[in-house]
């Protein structure tokens, strides 16, 4: 497996433009894999809209990775979501990294965009259907109980010739969704012993559909923060993760020291993950940023000296 650490946003906690643009700049320049925005459309605090996000982020480097983790399929349409990765992989010359899921039930989206969440399993898997194939094929027919296309066709298609395709979720349809159609998995807020009992489950599925995954293909994600879980932002990001997910926050949040990080990595390392998302959390643009620094120059090495031991 080669092990790779990219960095993340569940929201905007920046001053500004600028302040973001020098946060991308870090990270390009530290060697971040992958940079990574979560995708929320309502909300009462900023956030910024993930497809327009990456758009940028293409345009501001040249060599990071990103994608969006992990983009709601069922608010979205099909034709448009496939066009706009298409496009953003064409300009950034092929870095782009789809990822795909149902989202979470709890969110507000769905009642703001008047759709329920019943039925966000099989959209989900229609729009799938639609946007794969729209990445490599002339032309799409395809009719079903949400979506239907006639002739539908985008040009140009993605600078990838086999376009990666990664999925989220952990529930069974989840699991059967991502032998169907994933090119990897993407974990949320699964514990490494929970990821692994998934990684089994994919591999399966996968085998029993005919298709497999590689094996450096399964990702984590968490949050993370120099310093206590007493720190305000520490605090308040815990607050936030009770009260939108109803679970305990250490699940999804990392408080203490590069130790502390490195050992959340490592245990799922040992569960069958080698691409992480780490979301720091900060208040204000130099708490971010000096965040993402330690990160970079303390459990980047840590996490390549992990890649080397394991060669």
């Amino acid at each position: 497996m080669s092990i790779a650490v990219g960095l993340g946003l569940a929201d905007f906690p920046f001053s500004g433009a600028a302040a973001w643009r020098r946060w991308v700049a870090l990270c390009e320049d530290g060697g971040v894999d992958s940079l990574w925005q979560t995708d929320r459309l309502v909300s009462r605090h900023p956030v910024l809209e993930c497809m327009t996000a990456l758009a940028a982020v293409a345009g501001a480097t040249r060599r990071v990775k990103f994608g969006m983790n992990v983009a709601s399929v069922a608010l979205r349409d099909p034709l448009l979501l496939a066009k706009q990765c298409a496009t953003i992989d064409v300009l950034s010359g092929g870095r782009m990294l789809p990822a795909f899921g149902i989202g979470t039930a709890r969110a507000p989206d769905w009642k703001a965009t008047g759709r329920t969440t019943q039925g966000r399993g099989r959209r989900t898997d229609e729009g799938l259907e639609i946007i794969s194939r729209l990445w490599s094929e002339e032309s799409v027919d395809f009719e079903g109980t949400y979506f239907r296309c006639e002739g539908a066709s985008i040009s140009p298609r993605p600078a990838q010739k086999k376009m990666p395709l990664w999925l989220g979720g952990s529930s069974p349809a989840a699991i059967r969704r991502t032998a169907r159609f994933g090119t990897g998995w993407q974990g949320a807020f699964e514990t490494p012993e929970e990821t692994a009992g998934v990684i089994a489950a994919i591999r399966r599925a996968a085998a029993d559909a005919g298709r497999r995954i590689p094996e450096d293909h399964y990702g984590a994600a968490f949050a993370f923060r120099y310093g206590g879980w007493n720190d305000a932002p520490a605090a308040r990001a815990a607050k936030a993760f009770r009260e939108r997910l109803g679970r305990d926050p250490a699940r999804g949040i990392v408080c203490g020291g590069t130790a502390e990080i490195v050992s959340r990595i490592e245990a799922y390392v040992a569960a069958g993950v080698s691409k992480f998302i780490l979301r720091p959390i900060g208040a204000g643009d130099e708490d971010i940023m000096a965040q993402t620094r330690r990160l970079i120059d303390e459990a980047l090495p840590a996490a390549a000296r992990l890649n080397r031991a394991a060669a």
